[in-house]
């Protein structure tokens, strides 16, 4: 069975993905005001995000949620590097895994805040 990440995107990360075919897989959430791009992941890999993760869950809706901020992030950069929502993205994240759950381990203790541009603020 195929399960299934979204990734939420603000301005910055929109502006990541920018011109490019991720654009148009672009998912619409509350009318138009949150937009959100969503990985297919294989059943064997869900299994793997489980096993390293052990707060990870899959809602009823087949996506897998309460994933460390730190494997989100690293899933959006591979995301932008490889200009793909395939499983080859998660893949790709799994050979940092060690660096990821050490990061993850930190966000039990203090969740990181949104990196935020304010510099036209």
């Amino acid at each position: 069975m195929v399960h299934y990440i979204g990734i939420l995107l603000d301005d910055q990360r929109l502006e990541a993905i920018k011109g490019t075919g991720l654009e148009n897989k672009l998912a619409y959430l509350f009318g138009g005001q949150v937009k959100q791009l969503i990985i297919e992941v294989p059943e064997e890999v869900s299994q793997k995000i489980l096993a390293e993760f052990p707060n990870a869950r899959i809602d009823s809706r087949s996506f897998l949620e309460d994933l460390p901020v730190a494997f989100r992030r690293a899933l959006f950069q591979e995301v932008v590097n490889k200009k793909s929502l395939g499983a080859d993205v998660v893949e790709a994240v799994f050979e940092k895994i060690d660096e990821i759950k050490e990061l993850a381990a930190k966000e039990s203790e203090y969740i990181p805040p949104p990196d935020i541009d304010t510099s036209d603020i």
